[in-house]
């Protein structure tokens, strides 16, 4: 086993910058995701799955709002798996999943959770497989349980609105990487496999990724509220919208 870095705080703080440059409302949704957390649990040592969870960005947060809490970060990629296990502590388990298929279920170290969240992970999912998904999803759930989806998820009635601001939003992204202010997805990778640590484990990471597509899918809100639906959850609807972004939550 390969040692974890020692520096896993400063890795976490540069992952945060990183994804800000694209998200700068991302504590935003985070806060949503554990206000619904909190509405269906009372704050009392919830029990939740964070899933296509990569460093454990989630789990940090939910843990510090809620110190009883416990979760699983659920995740494929091995360099963002080992920044998560150097930073969460016993309360945390961190797990080895492909979502493309039903098999995930069975890694997880519980068989039911108060609540699944995700944020900006599910986009690279087509729509057969995502919808089957959100039907296991719902099986992972207790009555009562909540899942909240926080993703690309545009308005359905404002697509020229939509385009420009996505047309801001790059140039706005633009300058900051002109400037030096934050390092760009590709620049950061670079810094990665430069560590002693993480840097070796980028092999294991192009094996694991060697024979996906790399094509986004974001459809509209609705397909989502409607797909939930589908599913058989009995409440869905949103909880934050941010510009082309949002989270809907679906209820157990």
């Amino acid at each position: 086993m390969r040692p974890y870095t020692a520096d896993a705080t400063a890795w976490q703080e540069s992952w945060d910058r990183q994804q800000e440059a694209y998200l700068p409302d991302r504590e935003e949704r985070f806060a949503a995701l554990l206000d619904t957390v909190d509405a269906v649990t009372g704050g009392w040592a919830p029990k939740i799955l964070d899933l296509a969870g990569g460093t454990g960005s989630i789990s940090l947060r939910a843990l510090r709002r809620f110190p009883t809490a416990t979760t699983t970060v659920l995740d494929v990629d091995p360099v963002l798996q080992h920044i998560a296990r150097a930073s969460l502590d016993g309360r945390s388990a961190v797990v080895t999943a492909d979502l493309r298929g039903p098999e995930w279920t069975a890694a997880l170290p519980h068989r039911e959770y108060d609540a699944v969240l995700t944020a900006t992970a599910l986009h690279w999912i087509d729509a057969d497989r995502l919808a089957a998904l959100y039907r296991e999803i719902r099986d992972v759930l207790r009555p009562g349980g909540v899942f909240v989806n926080a993703d690309h998820m545009p308005d359905d009635g404002l697509p020229g609105l939509n385009e420009k601001r996505h047309a801001r939003s790059e140039a706005r992204r633009a300058a900051l990487y002109a400037a030096g202010a934050v390092l760009s997805w590709e620049d950061w990778w670079a810094h990665v496999a430069k560590d002693p640590t993480l840097g070796p484990l980028t092999a294991d990471r192009a094996k694991v990724f060697a024979n996906r597509h790399s094509t986004e899918w974001n459809p509209p809100v609705s397909w989502h509220v409607d797909t939930l639906r589908t599913a058989g959850y009995s409440e869905v609807g949103l909880v934050w919208r941010g510009g082309p972004d949002a989270a809907v939550a679906a209820v157990r």
